[in-house]
């Protein structure tokens, strides 16, 4: 049985309110998870009317409040109403909603949290040292092992899940960044994802950096140098990891079935197959914490913020993909 799983709200000039209520609404009557929603109360209780969600909040005061749907409002003030696509007041919300889940599930409040979407541009605007939501959550879990999953699937239900070496760096330095303790960590916490997510197997696939995985070092040698290593390394503590692999033709591979997860050496080697595949359901899951963290993988989609249109299969994939793990919690 899931217990407490919390949601904050990310930048309000974004789709991610939005999305948040409608996910709910869809999957709240699936089971008895109760949900805190870490956010402004009165702009959910608008949004709640004027999506004709009649979803039921009440305010949380603690763990034993009779309910599902608690609302925990932080801030000294309600946020300012018509605010700018990521004006300051919205991404310094985000920041301490973020702040506060993340406390409520290190003291073992929460069985796990989901995060909306942020803008990173306007977070750091705001004079907030910031990378990522990923980093921002490792950091203060001190969880200096963890990694970055994305996962999705297609209308047939054939899934990607892709594990990234390294995550927010400019192409430039990722050979630079890529080291075979980085590569290491990536192949083990892929290998345990196919176990928390109960898979019959744990087949980790390992992408080489350079085209064609560096022809024999002729076009590059990271290969020799840090990856294969690596995937020896893991060899040697009885992991079912194979590769490198050229990452042009892995990919096929993968989608068919022959392996679980993939080990992408950069962002957008990773993360373009699985958009491409995934894009309307991709959940972004944060490995080695000591809690469960999901997100949707999507942006703020500032562009159709307040119209009423966004799609909420993404974080309807979060929700249940933490639940999953949730249950599955020893």
């Amino acid at each position: 049985m899931v217990g407490w799983i919390g949601i904050c709200l990310g930048d309000v000039t974004g789709i991610g309110p939005e999305v948040t209520l409608k996910a709910l609404a869809a999957e709240a009557g699936a089971d008895d998870t109760r949900y805190l929603l870490i956010g402004d109360a009165g702009l959910l209780q608008k949004l709640n009317q004027g999506l004709n969600l009649n979803l039921d909040f009440h305010p949380y005061s603690g763990p034993r409040n009779g309910g599902r749907i608690f609302v925990h409002d932080l801030m000294p003030g309600a946020l300012p109403e018509n605010l700018k696509p990521g004006a300051p007041e919205a991404a310094n919300a985000a920041v301490a909603w973020l702040k506060d889940a993340t406390q409520r599930c290190l003291n073992h409040e929460l069985d796990g949290m989901i995060t909306a979407p942020v803008n990173k541009e306007s977070i750091i605007r705001a004079g907030h040292a910031f990378v990522g939501q990923t980093e921002f959550i490792s950091n203060m879990a001190g969880a200096d092992r963890s990694a970055m999953m994305l996962l999705g699937h297609d209308d047939r239900d054939r899934w990607l899940r892709v594990v990234l070496a390294t995550t927010h760096v400019p192409l430039k330095a990722v050979s630079e960044k890529l080291t075979q303790a980085k590569v290491e960590l990536a192949i083990e916490r892929a290998a345990q994802s196919c176990v928390d997510l109960g898979l019959p197997r744990a087949r980790v696939a390992v992408c080489g950096l350079n085209p064609h995985a560096g022809e024999g070092g002729e076009l590059g040698t990271e290969e020799i140098t840090v990856v294969t290593p690596a995937v020896e390394a893991c060899k040697r503590k009885n992991l079912d990891v194979h590769g490198p692999f050229p990452a042009d033709a892995l990919f096929h591979y993968v989608f068919k079935g022959d392996y679980d997860v993939v080990v992408a050496m950069y962002h957008d080697q990773g993360l373009v197959p699985l958009k491409m595949i995934g894009f309307e359901n991709g959940i972004n899951w944060t490995l080695g914490l000591p809690f469960i963290r999901t997100s949707p993988d999507h942006g703020t989609a500032y562009n159709i913020a307040g119209r009423g249109i966004a799609n909420p299969s993404s974080m309807i994939a979060a929700i249940r993909l933490a639940k999953q793990l949730a249950r599955r919690k020893p």
